[in-house]
This record gives structure tokens, sequence and C-alpha cells, in this order.
């Protein structure tokens, strides 16, 4: 905006902060002044003068006083340069700009304070071209530069009446210029004067100043202060808009407050209050409700308080929310459960096929409550790999109990006061996500159902994990204390099903609260029923098809699960038989010719050639290979170990992105070789002449574990002996410098995954035939397993290598 012209000795600052006024001569800038060719310097700190304006300033420095007095001793002329740096107390030739103004010295006074104050008016510009230095002065040569406005020019007239129309609404919206300047600005005629004077009033820094003084092209400069000009206006037209904003909300507010006492006036003229008939509403749907002592004296006193406060006040509404959700709780509500045990096995194998465990634990459950009559509910905790239908088998429990269902996602929770509610003292202060679900349940025994509980976050609000061990105790949550609510809460009736994919990340404290129930991965043949009892009608349904649009036989089922999919769960089967109902759509909606029965061509046109191949699973074609069985998050896999010798020193070189426990492993069954090679019919020599190579593809992936130890040993021996692993053969066990083979995990998932893979034989430790024992018969069907105890029976059943 504009800087307030108006000469105040006041204001003024040392050769600096000045207060541009109008020119003495504004008509006109023809001044036919005679200068010297050397004229006394004078540095301004923060300030630029231009031709034609008038500026005071107060002088500081000994220079600038002696330049001063030589110029009212002399012909009144000084020349006016603005410091680059204004922290400079005695600037120099190069501390200077190069161009600047000559000035006329009009006035100088003498303070009482002692300073002294000069009125100085811009002539003409000037360009510096030699500087006379001297201890006591500073002093410069000057080149003139005039300047010169086009004449007749359509362009620059346009200009120049944008700069007037911008300088009128500057003025209009700047409360500390007064009105007459639009005056003053009128009797301006001079373009030039024109430019000069707005450029030196106008709130810009010092750079841009000397950017405006030091253009050459008028038309430039004067296009360069029409985008000043432009900012400027905007800057003022918001902040216009704010303050209008600001004052209607007082006005409103205002006006709000007296329509609300004059209305609460007519209220009590007429006998009738609203919020007192509110409160009146709620009491009377408090006296209905099944309250222990406690709660219900906690709902009147907050009821007194509401009757205390002023409408008006934010906390009258806080009040009013928290007896509403006081009232809106299922207190002692429960649904009827189905205690018809046949009819829940039903409805369970109904919706999910397999998953017995879980399906027996719901169904005791039932038979203790029928018996007794009352009983706290279990905490389940399912744990598999994605897509094996852990979360939709809490709807599958609700629907067979009769019970309502409720699901929270605590998949990247942070915030304790999720699960605990923030205490009302907060704006905006919420219960916690428990009681809310338990409100929109609208019982006080749902299935309730903790979706990801292993992926709970931990950060500086707190630890949701921690907050949930009051909600899975059984002990505690009959008392369940949200800070919101800060009445105790039974939660002993809810039947709790917490999901998770993994174990390693839960809170031990957490873990030891929860039933833990273990889901491990299909097999081909659970698919093949799943997806012909559940996903293909679904898929049906979701495309708009009937039965007799597209048939799926098993065999094309099982085509598509051993080709396209790699997964524990059925996820990725379900997207893969919906992209070839979506082909099927397409040819039904556009009349196309094709057959009904599915066969494998319509297959490969819909999902492109086959993903995956048995044949790479299972062929090993030479020495060193051997394949073993791996454990991961989404089930099990097979895992190929290479092994190979060339002349070295005997190092052992391991790649693969291997953890530390398989590194061991690989340690181990070498040392164990060595140790038998007389055994194994191995010079001791080459151990000393060969490096051993051993590397497991798919770098990218870390791996770890003890497992891999028998798959290592049996793919050195073969390297160091020449002679192939005996085909269609995988393994898993752990191993020791003594020889012995021990047991490992994931046993089902392993076996399940050598079957999909096509192998034939699997080679285990005898300890971890119970395990075995527990995977259904036609699941392991035509896979011949061999249960070992030491490293000479692997090398034997691998190699056909007999150990002396």
């Amino acid at each position: 905006m504009f800087q307030q012209n108006f000469f105040n000795p006041d204001n003024f600052n040392e050769e600096g902060d000045t207060i541009p006024l109008f020119s003495i001569n504004d008509d006109e800038l023809q001044f036919n002044d005679a200068f010297g060719n050397i004229l006394p310097v004078l540095a301004l700190k923060n300030t630029v003068l231009f031709p034609g304006v008038v500026i005071p300033i107060t002088v500081g420095r000994d220079k600038s006083i002696r330049a001063l007095q030589k110029a009212e001793k002399g012909d009144k002329f000084i020349a006016v340069l603005t410091q680059k740096d204004i922290n400079n107390e005695d600037p120099g030739p190069e501390d200077l700009h190069e161009i600047g103004t000559i000035a006329k010295v009009m006035k100088i006074l003498r303070m009482p304070d002692g300073n002294t104050t000069a009125i100085l008016q811009g002539r003409k510009r000037f360009r510096a071209t030699q500087f006379h230095v001297s201890e006591k002065l500073l002093e410069v040569q000057p080149s003139t530069i005039e300047d010169v406005t086009p004449v007749k020019n359509i362009k620059f007239n346009a200009t120049m009446a944008s700069i007037r129309d911008f300088a009128k609404k500057i003025i209009e919206l700047s409360p500390n210029i007064p009105s007459e300047a639009n005056f003053m600005l009128q009797n301006i005629k001079n373009n030039a004067f024109l430019v000069h004077f707005i450029s030196s009033n106008l709130n810009l820094g010092v750079d841009k100043k000397q950017e405006l003084l030091q253009t050459e092209d008028f038309q430039v400069k004067a296009e360069m202060l029409v985008d000043y000009m432009n900012q400027e206006l905007q800057l003022l037209q918001l902040k216009d808009q704010i303050e209008s904003r600001v004052r209607g909300d007082l006005e409103k507010q205002q006006k709000e407050y007296f329509l609300n006492q004059q209305l609460k006036t007519i209220q009590e003229e007429l006998g009738g209050n609203p919020q007192e008939e509110e409160l009146n509403i709620l009491e009377s749907k408090g006296k209905t409700k099944v309250w222990s002592k406690d709660t219900r004296e906690a709902f009147e006193k907050e009821l007194l308080k509401a009757r205390r406060i002023n409408p008006q006040i934010a906390e009258y509404s806080v009040t009013l929310n928290y007896l509403e959700f006081m009232l809106e709780l299922p207190w002692n509500e429960y649904s009827t459960d189905n205690f018809d045990l046949a009819k829940v096995k039903k409805v369970l194998d109904k919706d999910h096929f397999g998953l017995e465990d879980v399906k027996k634990r719901i169904l005791e459950h039932l038979a203790v409550l029928k018996l007794k009559g009352d009983m706290k509910a279990p905490i389940l905790c399912l744990v598999g790999p994605p897509g094996v239908g852990k979360t939709s088998l809490g709807k599958s429990i609700s629907t067979a109990l009769d019970r309502n269902f409720i699901r929270m996602s605590l998949g990247g929770l942070h915030d304790e006061s999720e699960i605990r509610g923030h205490r009302r003292t907060y704006i905006g202060a919420m219960p916690g996500r428990i009681l809310q679900s338990i409100k929109k349940a609208k019982t006080s025994n749902p299935v309730f159902i903790l979706d990801e509980i292993d992926k709970l976050g931990k950060d500086f609000r707190g630890d949701p994990s921690s907050a949930l061990l009051e909600v899975l105790d059984p002990e505690q949550n009959t008392t369940f204390h949200d800070n919101y609510l800060d009445v105790d809460y039974d939660l002993s009736k809810v039947l709790f099903i917490a999901t998770a994919n993994s174990l390693s990340s839960i809170q031990p404290a957490l873990l030891d609260r929860m039933e833990i129930i273990e889901l491990s991965g299909y097999s081909t043949e659970e698919k093949l029923e799943i997806a012909s009892k559940h996903l293909v009608p679904k898929q049906l349904e979701e495309h708009g098809l009937k039965k007799q649009h597209a048939k799926m036989s098993k065999n094309i089922l099982e085509f598509i699960i051993q080709n396209y999919t790699r997964e524990s769960g059925v996820r990725s089967l379900d997207r893969t038989i919906g992209a070839v109902m979506r082909s099927i759509a397409k040819k039904v909606a556009m009349d196309e010719t094709y057959n009904s029965n599915i066969e494998r061509d319509l297959v490969l046109d819909a999902l492109g050639p086959e993903r995956f191949e048995k044949g790479d699973y299972s062929k090993v074609d030479v020495p060193g290979v051997a394949v073993g069985l791996a454990w991961t998050k989404v089930g099990g896999d097979i895992l190929f170990i290479e092994a190979s010798i060339s002349k070295g020193k005997g190092k052992l070189i391991l790649t693969g992105n291997l953890g530390d426990v398989m590194k061991e492993s690989a340690s181990t069954a070498l040392s164990y070789i060595k140790a038998h090679s007389e055994s194994l019919g191995l010079n001791p020599a080459v151990f000393d002449e060969y490096d051993l190579h051993i590397h497991v593809p798919e770098g990218a992936i870390p791996k770890d574990g003890p497992s891999a130890g028998v798959t290592m040993l049996t793919a050195i021996c073969s390297a160091f002996k020449k002679k192939k692993v005996k085909p269609h053969l995988a393994m898993t066990g752990e191993i020791t410098l003594r020889g012995k083979v021990l047991p490992v995990g994931g046993i089902k998932e392993k076996i399940l995954a050598a079957k999909r893979a096509g192998l034939k034989e699997v080679i285990l430790c005898s300890d971890n035939k119970k395990n075995v024992d527990q995977i259904p018969a036609d699941y392991i069907k035509n896979l011949s397993i061999t249960y070992v105890d030491k490293m000479e029976q692997v090398i034997h059943h691998a190699l056909g290598i007999e150990i002396l």
C-alpha cells in the first residue's frame, strides 16, 4: 500500500526510512539545472530517491553530514545513491548501486536533539562513472540519464491509465491514506513524474525500487509498476475480505444472542421452555433403563448439571451429547442365543468349508451356555495367512448364533483414545470405538470382530494394544472403563474374535489373554470345494449371469488353481474366476456364440498364458540342487538350494539374502560333511582345494530359519559327489553337528506347498509325524513321506549314498 504522505520529523530515520512527499513543482520534470562535474555523495540505507520526489532524511554519519555541508555551500546539488547492504556504516564505491538520483538540497534543519535533517528533491537520474574517495568525503563524477516517455503510443497510454486506476483503488482500500490523495494524483499530468511518485510511495522493498529506478525503457518500467500495484491491490482486497468476514461473524453472533434472549423471554411468558422439555424427555428415558446404582447416580448428576447450564454455552451441548450417549448404550440388553446346535453347525458348514477347529470351539461354547445358562464369552484369536476366511467367519458365527455383528479394523491404529475414548475436558471429545460399536450393535452380547490385531501401531499418542488388555481380559472386562463415559460397562458377554496373519508382532500380555486357533492354508482339494460351492455362484451373481451361462467343472477349476494361483487362501482364486466370468459376460452381452461348458481354451483366452508351471518346481537336472520347504506369512512354499564347487582355497560363499540362522545351517552342514568325508568317499584335501558357493534364488526376498539344514546338507553332498538328487523330492528339518535331524514348524503349510508344486516325496524328522497325522489323509494323497532321525538317512535316501 502507499506510504503516508505527510511531513513528520518524528518519523525520520537516519539516511533511510523516509516518507516521500509530493514534489514542490510537479507540473513538469524539465529541470534545466547546471550540475558540477563532481558532486558529493549521500548514501541512503533503506530507500531510493526518484526524480521529482521530495524526501526528508535525518543524517547522522560524518561523511554524509560533510557531503550536505559541501552541497549547501556550493550549488546545493548532491548525488544520492542507495547502499547494497544497509548494515555497512562506511560504504565505498563498490557498496553503492551504480544508478542514483541527483538531488537538490531544499533545506537543512538542525534539530534540538542535535541531529541534522535535510529535505531533498530528486532532479535527474545519473550513472556513477568515476568516484573520488577521501577519508572525509566520497564524491562522484555523474553522467545524467534522460527520461524519455513514449509519445502518442496507445500501449503506453493504456498502461498509464491502468496505473491511475490501480492507484485509485489502492487509496480507497487503504485506511491510512486520506481520500484527498486521489485529488493529488489527478493533478499530476506528467506521466514520468506519476510513475516516479507512485514508485517512491508504493510499499516495495529497496531492491525492487532500485530496479524501477535503473530501468531505461519507460514502457517496461510502467508495466513493472502495474504488476507491483496489482499484487498490492490483491493483498488489500484479501485483507478487506477477511476483515469483512470477521465483522460479519461478530454481527451474526450479536444478532443471534439478542434473538435468543428475546425468544427465551417470549417462551417464559408463554410458559414453555424447549430445553427443559428436552431434559424432561431424557429423564423419562433414563427411568426405563436397567442401570446399576453408580450408573444412575452419574446420569442424574449430569442431568442436574445440564438444568443449571445456560443453553447458549458450549458446555451445555457437551453435557447433552453425553446424556444421549448414556441412554443409547444397550445396558443389560441381550439378544437370545440360538441353542439349536445342529442348526448352528449346519449354518457354519454352509458358509465355510473346513475350519473345523473354530467350528468345534463355537459349538462347545454354545453347549456349555445351554447347560449352565450363564457364562463369560471366550476371546478367540484366529491366526492364518490372508484369504482363508478369518473375517468372514465372524459374520457367519453371528448368523449362526442369532447375534448382532460388529467389525472393527485395528490395522494402523496408533491412538490409545480410539479404544478408551477421550476425557470430556477436551473439545470434540468422543467415546472409544469399542463403546461406539456396542451402541451400533444395540445389544450387549454381539459378535465383535477385532480385525488385523497384529497390525496395531504404537507412537507418542499411546499404545492401543495395552488399552486392549482390559477389553480382552474376561476377569477385567466386566468393568470396562471408557474415559468419555467415565462409568464401568460390562463387556463380558461380548464374543470377541480377533484376527491376525502372524503372532510375532502381538504383545505377549495380549496374546496370553486370547485363545489361539491357527488356520492353515487350503489344499487344492479344499479350494476345489470352496470354489464350486461358494466362489463360482458368487461370481455368477456379481456379473449378472445365470447357471446356464457358465458351467465350471472341477477339472477346469483345478486347472485354474494350479496354473494361475499360488496362495494359501482363495482371494486370488476369487479374482481369477471373476476374470473368467467377465469374459463370459461380454460374450453374452454381445450375443456371441460360445460353449457354456467352460473349456481350457476359454480360460486361456480370458486369463492369458499359464502363470505357474509344476515342472519348474520339481525338475532338477544337475548335481548340487536340492528342493527345500519353507513357511511364509501367506502359507508354504518350495525353496531351491543350489551348491557349486570351483577351484579355490576352501572358502564358503553364501548368497541369496540369507539370515544368520540360515548361514549357520550351511556352516553346520559343511562341517558335518568334512568330518565324515572318508565315510562319504571324499578326499579330505578337496575341501582345501575347492571353494563352495551356496545360493538360494530370489535374492530380493530375505530368508532365514533352521529348517533348510537338511536341504543344504543334501545340496553340498550332491555337489561334492557330483551326483543328482532324487527327482520330485523335497525336505525340511534342522541339523546338528552330531548328525541329528531335529523337528521344525509349519509342517501342514509345507506339505501342502509340496503337493501344490507336484512333488511326490517329502523327507521329515520323525518327531514331525504328529503334525502330519493332523492333516486329513485326502490332502496328502499320492504324497510319500519319509521320516528320518539322522543325517546319514537323509543322504542315503536323497542321493543313494551309504555312509560307512
